[in-house]
Formats: structure tokens, C-alpha cells, sequence
């Protein structure tokens, strides 16, 4: 290959963890959820969720306006954030986001809700290549996972002192 290669790929990656880490330093906890581990009923709904250890991650973080909704127990206040990781930091601690994960940020509790995968080096990945004379040649750079906030006695996730 001309262009695009695993060297390109590689460069492209480190100058974004630098970016990341160094100057953006947005850092969240990522709290995967363990479906082994959660009881559901007999509609594959769970009181209680159980998740595994949080893992630190860096990433950029979009997130909207506060919104208050006035119901007739009170107001509830919601927001929707967009987080973006690098994929290669998620494949180093081994996290695959999915639906009903939760990311904690700023002492706040946001369940995902969509997992976007979209963003690709040269427009490739090579996890998807059929034939034979693209493979090995791009990558999945990063993933946004879109969430709304949610309660923290909803989530079941304390911090322990």
C-alpha cells in the first residue's frame, strides 16, 4: 500500500491519545454491564444490575443543555451526552460498549443508549474487508456512545470510602 499503512495508522492513533490524555484531559469511568452476572424476570427486565469494575478512559465529551421536566411528582432533570473513545484504548482494557452500559462522569450517572462505530482510517476496516486485496488495510478509529442521564439510585453503582 501507498498510503494508509499500519505505520500511518499507528501515528495517527498516538497523536490522538497525546491529544486526549495531554491538552483535552476529559477522563470518564466506564462501567460494563454484566449480563451474567444480573437476575431479569420472566420479561427480561432487572431490579438490580450488576456491573464490572469501572475502567478509567479518556475521551471527548459533547455533551446538551440540561432539560427540566415537570411531572407531577416534581421536576426531573435530563441531559444527553456523546461520548468518543478510541478504539484501540477500548481493545487495550478490553471493553465493547453496548446498550445499558453506563458511563459516570462529573459524579453524574449516563446510561448509553446507541453505540456509533463510523469513523474509519481511509474510509476502510479491515475487520470487514471480503476480498483479498484489502485485507489488512484500514481501521476503526473511533466509537461515540450516545447517553441520557439517569439516576444513581437507578443504576445501584455507590462509591465505596
Amino acid at each position: 500500500m501507498l498510503f494508509g499503512s499500519n505505520r500511518d495508522f499507528d501515528l495517527l492513533v498516538n497523536i490522538n491519545r497525546e491529544l486526549l490524555e495531554d491538552i483535552v484531559e476529559q477522563e470518564i469511568l466506564y462501567h460494563k454491564l454484566s449480563l451474567e452476572d444480573t437476575d431479569v424476570n420472566l420479561y427480561g427486565e432487572a431490579l438490580e444490575k450488576s456491573f464490572w469494575n469501572a475502567v478509567k478512559l479518556n475521551c471527548l465529551i459533547t455533551r446538551g443543555d440540561q432539560v427540566i421536566d415537570i411531572q407531577e411528582f416534581g421536576p426531573d432533570l435530563g441531559r444527553e451526552v456523546s461520548f468518543a473513545m478510541l478504539r484501540p484504548d477500548l481493545e487495550d482494557v478490553n471493553v465493547v460498549p453496548e446498550v445499558g452500559d453506563i458511563v459516570q462522569w462529573q459524579n453524574d450517572f449516563y446510561e448509553v443508549d446507541t453505540v456509533r462505530e463510523n469513523q474509519l482510517f481511509l474510509g476502510r476496516d479491515k475487520s470487514y474487508n471480503l476480498t483479498s486485496a484489502t485485507s489488512g488495510f484500514g481501521s476503526s478509529l473511533s466509537i461515540i456512545v450516545d447517553c441520557h442521564l439517569t439516576r444513581a439510585d437507578k443504576v445501584g453503582i455507590s462509591e465505596v470510602r
